[in-house]
């Protein structure tokens, strides 16, 4: 009776089939709900394509821009192709029943199994980011400690969204909601704050970019002999694949056309346009501004994100505002994962 009472509370009750159509949602919530995930990417997409043109030395980053356009571009083909998959499939089209349908029953699977594996790393990786702009906030502060209590943090992340996706799709979007409006609105004072303090005074990040000699990678080390030789092709297209993690959670939307208000496919368009075109203004912001700043990452003591805010505001209440957005809508991107 105990552990029924204590699921009743955590959970909620349960939903009867003839109800179901009232947890359904507006485009308002499902932007928070279905665009968290994608939205969230951006906050850490550009640091993984620096740490990875950093293997070539500083210079290397100037490649960031042409990166960053090529991900926009690849988001307008992900974005026109879902629009297609949502009215072809009103009723739901992740990758696997589009797969399945269109080019037969292995590549289904194959779909079905990336998807698996994506989830478990979306968890994995969202989960880490976010922690991480907690703990970047607390950097130089008397809160530093919770550095070396990363792993329990994102535990105790885990099992809160866990719980709070178990509450259903409506309740989960109206407590998601106003972080994911409160993360676009912080990462465009990034944006246009850093954009403004660039042209204006010419500041850029005093430290440079570590000339990194050797950088190991999966298929094997590159020095500058090599890149002089054509690795840095290599190179480039493994910066462009590190950035389409900013790309991840773009699909949630078409797998959820059914939580949509009617007229579901409709409204679920709308609402994929919209999510596009935040994405795209985040991105190319994003982007071009580290590399006009001369941001580069700073390894596990702060985030890029943290240290443009930073180099932009300094350490006040915009800085604050910045990380908390960023750190609540990483984990909340863990709601598509219901």
């Amino acid at each position: 009776m105990v552990w029924k009472s204590l699921k009743r509370f955590l959970v909620g009750a349960p939903i009867s089939t003839a109800m179901a159509h009232h947890e359904r949602i507006n485009n308002k919530t499902a932007l928070a709900v279905f665009s968290s995930d994608a939205l969230s990417s951006v906050a850490y997409s550009t640091e993984a394509i620096l740490l990875v043109l950093l293997a070539a030395g500083s210079v290397a980053t100037g490649y960031l821009p042409p990166i960053v356009i090529g991900l926009a571009v690849l988001l307008t083909i992900l974005t026109l192709s879902y629009r297609q998959t949502i009215h072809a499939y009103p009723s739901g089209g992740g990758a696997y029943i589009v797969a399945k349908d269109n080019l037969g029953t292995m590549p289904g699977l194959v779909a079905g199994a990336a998807l698996l594996v994506d989830y478990v790393l979306t968890v994995a990786v969202s989960i880490s980011a976010g922690v991480a702009a907690i703990t970047s906030a607390a950097h130089g502060t008397r809160f530093e400690f919770l550095q070396n209590h990363r792993v329990p943090i994102c535990l105790l992340m885990i099992a809160f969204i866990a719980t709070i996706n178990l509450r259903g799709v409506r309740e989960s979007g109206a407590i998601f909601a106003g972080p994911t409006y409160l993360f676009i609105l912080a990462m465009l004072l990034l944006i246009v704050g850093g954009f403004y303090k660039y042209f204006t005074t010419g500041s850029v990040m005093p430290t440079p970019a570590p000339e990194a000699l050797h950088y190991d990678v999966s298929v094997g080390t590159f020095t500058p002999s090599s890149i002089a030789s054509g690795a840095l092709i290599w190179l480039l297209l493994r910066a462009f694949a590190a950035g389409c993690t900013a790309l991840t959670g773009v699909e949630a939307i078409s797998n959820g056309v059914p939580a949509f208000k009617q007229p579901e496919s409709d409204n679920a368009a709308k609402t994929l346009t919209w999510m596009a075109v935040i994405m795209t203004i985040l991105i190319l912001g994003t982007g071009f501004l580290a590399y006009k700043i001369h941001t580069h990452p700073m390894g596990e003591a702060e985030t890029l994100v943290s240290a443009m805010t930073r180099h932009t505001f300094g350490g006040g209440a915009v800085y604050f505002f910045v990380q908390a957005t960023t750190a609540a809508i990483l984990e909340e991107g863990l709601v598509r994962q219901h």
